[in-house]
């Protein structure tokens, strides 16, 4: 057997997870198909005014990949350049979820300037199941701060983090 055919294949599927939704897990799911190890990296991103703090955030996906009974996903939290946090964990693939076109071309972009940083490294997009395209974490706060119903988005423990938060914070309030 060759180096090759025995070194394990790591993945890594990056987001803020702000929360977690169905949709998320739906790429979790099917993403730990197409590796040997699945790396959640739950990333801090202030530019997307977080409703929850990272470690908060950290511990919410890792409870939602643990409730998907996933042997080889694991949950990390970084704060760094995407392709370095990959480098670091070993990973040869990046996964991303696409809902619509409005998300290839972003992604494409993404996907050609990762490659720019490190070509060895490759993102591999997954179509997110036509029952799941139109969830958004953005739009799944926006809901529950309006009062909507999230239960058809998220987890029912998510779908109780966002509620106790949105009750903290206030209608429209700032978190």
């Amino acid at each position: 057997m060759s180096v090759k055919e025995t070194q394990e294949r790591i993945g890594v599927y990056p987001g803020t997870f702000d929360p977690i939704t169905l949709g998320h897990a739906d790429i979790i799911r099917r993403g730990s198909k197409l590796v040997d190890r699945l790396i959640i990296g739950v990333t801090t991103n202030p530019s997307k005014n977080p409703m929850f703090s990272t470690e908060e955030r950290l511990a919410m996906v890792e409870r939602e990949v643990n409730a998907l009974e996933l042997g080889n996903v694991e949950v990390v939290g970084f704060d760094a350049l995407l392709m370095k946090f990959a480098r670091a964990q070993g990973a040869s693939m990046i996964v991303r979820g696409l809902r619509a076109v409005a998300d290839f071309e972003y992604e494409y972009q993404m996907a050609g300037m990762n490659q720019q940083i490190d070509d060895s490294i490759e993102t591999v997009f997954l179509m997110a199941d036509v029952s799941l395209q139109p969830i958004a974490s953005r739009l799944v706060k926006e809901i529950a701060i309006y009062g909507g119903d999230i239960g058809p988005f998220v987890s029912a423990a998510v779908c109780d983090d966002v509620i106790a938060r949105v009750e903290k914070i206030g209608p429209r309030g700032d978190y």
